[in-house]
């Protein structure tokens, strides 16, 4: 049976002991409210896929509780990725990178992984707990409106989640800006959102 929940340090713990189950949790970020699920587990990810309908040709992003994290997951970190990251986060930027081997295999078909770290103290506390990684995407059925309230989370994804972490409106209304990086090592803008280029150029000045 789902819950809507307040998210606090007491319901941190069962955020967390569900994700453990592999079971999918709707957590509040600096963007809008994303559906999480463990990053290790195949079977957590197809239950992402599944209660969202989404199509299995379109990766689901991590979320760090750190930048140190990026280390777990991405193969290779560009020096300019690693300064973007440092200037940005916690904040609304997603870098796709180059993925580790023994990521699940649903979870990217691409040779990358999209990896950021919100501006949310609570939901990396839960990060942390799950060791650091999660599996998050928006917590709305594929094509859906992003949802910036529990509710309009729970009207979309209904019974698919166990618990949903009610910290009221997400106070940024719009999903991540998401770079990539050419063969020449430029950057470029594959999902435009809150950090405009101008703004990314700028810190690398």
């Amino acid at each position: 049976m789902s819950r809507i929940l307040p998210l606090n340090a007491k319901t941190v713990p069962l955020a967390y002991e569900a994700l453990r189950r592999n079971e999918l949790v709707v957590l509040p970020t600096d963007t809008v409210y994303g559906v999480a699920g463990a990053a290790w587990s195949e079977d957590a990810i197809g239950r992402l896929f599944d209660a969202k309908g989404r199509p299995t040709n379109n990766p689901i992003p991590l979320l760090l509780s750190d930048v140190g994290g990026i280390e777990l997951v991405c193969a290779e970190v560009p020096p300019m990725a690693l300064r973007l990251a440092e200037a940005f986060w916690p904040g609304p930027l997603t870098i796709a990178l180059p993925k580790k081997p023994g990521l699940p295999r649903n979870l990217t078909p691409l040779a990358t992984v999209g990896v950021r770290v919100p501006d949310h103290d609570l939901t990396r506390a839960v990060i942390r707990l799950m060791d650091g990684v999660l599996a998050v995407t928006s917590a709305n059925l594929s094509g859906g409106p992003n949802p910036l309230t529990i509710q309009e989370a729970y009207l979309q994804l209904g019974a698919n989640v166990t618990y949903y972490m009610d910290d009221g409106p997400a106070p940024g209304g719009q999903p991540s800006t998401v770079i990539t990086f050419t063969l020449e090592g430029d950057l470029q803008i594959a999902r435009h959102g809150p950090i405009s280029e101008d703004a990314l150029r700028a810190a690398l000045a």
